[in-house]
């Protein structure tokens, strides 16, 4: 098959972690024998060849000035809730050259004799109408997969509501990180027979167990080898849940004086949270390191003793990709039950689920896996063990491969039109 894709984030340079399931989800679309084309809007930070693990990237600029290069990249949002001024200043120019940068790698391929066989548009809103206009100019079936920011933008108010509505008009399938975003695709429009839950993957042999990660994370925190250690990864938005992580901190201290909480990511409320953590007397006691790499991320998963994911219904998360890691090094998980969480964790079996908003059963959780280690132990293996048999970016992408094929119907591949 040859696809085209459209998605509005990508990582910047290897390592980087803007949206690394898009790149997982193209490249192994093209290990697949699949020729992938990804479209996206050029920012100043890429670093990227032209050809990256079989898939060909094209960047396309949009902005008159560089004041609007905010389109995409975890940029365009105010702690993922709020749309920015600039954004929306930007959104013309960058529909329009989305629109434009569509409609000449379809014409392209078509004069070259190799014509796309489909569209996929990452994200519902923004890139679903502009998908679905090429898409249907050329006769080609629509692939629309939902990531979590998009529900929330379509979600907004009628206006949105509409278009979203008649963007699942046009696709032949629509693919959803979980189930939650899949019920509630439904509800703005999608129809329940071309919608498929996929959840994402996780590179098993990226993110594993590692012994040698507790001592090497301990000495770079000035930590104590025996001191517990928690970990909170992933963008300092609010859907994230880090102010209730530490609203909890405090009641975890009171039994476990010696524990640590680092938080790892960037974003908007990082000096929200920092001011947080000095109000409530948690400095000698709360770390935030910042953005990581990918390879240091892993490290950091791997050297927790509890990984907690304390996300709430403020905006929409489909699917952290950060659960997923932190089960593949094998880390016992407290998380709450929001999103795609109960897709892929059973609660007291690969890890422990607690009501959303609450810091009491938060800190209870930690706590109980801070003082049981062989019960975390065994959550930890059991969560190792679903990534491994169920979780792979190879099981993935097979998932997508057939929505591809079931969208394309009974079309050659290769013929353009229908």
């Amino acid at each position: 098959m040859r696809i085209l894709m459209l998605a509005s984030s990508y990582p910047k340079y290897p390592g980087e972690t803007t949206a690394p399931f898009i790149e997982e989800i193209a490249a192994g679309a093209a290990a697949r024998g699949h020729a992938v084309t990804l479209l996206l809007p050029w920012h100043p930070e890429i670093r990227r060849p032209p050809v990256e693990r079989g898939v060909r990237l094209c960047f396309f600029r949009y902005a008159p000035h560089p004041a609007l290069n905010i389109w995409g990249y975890a940029q365009a949002l105010l702690s993922d809730t709020h749309i920015k001024r600039r954004a929306l200043a930007a959104a013309p120019f960058a529909l329009a050259a989305t629109t434009l940068a569509l409609f000449r790698a379809l014409a392209a391929a078509r004069r070259a004799a190799a014509p796309f066989d489909l569209v996929q548009a990452h994200w519902l809103l923004p890139n679903g109408p502009p998908a679905a206009l090429a898409a249907r100019a050329y006769g080609l079936p629509l692939v629309v997969s939902l990531h979590g920011s998009d529900i929330y933008l379509a979600e907004r108010g009628r206006a949105m509501m509409a278009v979203a509505a008649g963007t699942f008009r046009s696709a032949a399938a629509v693919t959803a990180c979980s189930s939650d975003l899949r019920d509630r695709g439904v509800s703005l429009g999608a129809r329940p027979a071309t919608c498929t839950v996929i959840p994402y993957g996780v590179n098993s042999q990226e993110f594993r167990p590692d012994a040698d990660a507790r001592a090497a994370v301990r000495a770079e925190l000035g930590l104590e080898d025996h001191a517990p250690l928690v970990v909170g990864l992933g963008r300092l938005v609010a859907k994230k849940g880090f102010g209730i992580l530490l609203d909890a901190w405090p009641h975890v201290l009171a039994h476990a004086p010696q524990a640590t909480l680092c938080i790892v990511g960037y974003g908007d409320l990082r000096g929200p949270l920092e001011d947080q953590a000095q109000r409530l007397g948690l400095a000698a006691r709360v770390r935030f390191a910042g953005q990581l790499e990918r390879r240091r991320a892993a490290a950091y998963l791997a050297a927790a003793d509890v990984f907690a994911l304390p996300i709430v219904r403020e905006g929409v998360d489909g699917l952290p990709n950060v659960l997923l890691e932190a089960m593949g090094t094998g880390r016992p998980v407290v998380a709450s039950r929001v999103a795609g969480v109960p897709d892929v964790i059973d609660d007291g079996v690969h890890g422990i689920i607690v009501p959303e908003r609450d810091p009491v059963a938060l800190a209870t959780a930690i706590l109980r896996l801070i003082r049981d280690r062989p019960f975390a132990e065994r959550l930890g293996r059991a969560a190792r063990a679903r990534v491994e048999q169920e979780l792979t970016w190879e099981r993935t992408c097979a998932r997508f491969e057939r929505v591809y094929l079931q969208a394309i119907g009974n079309r050659e591949p290769g013929t353009g039109a229908r």
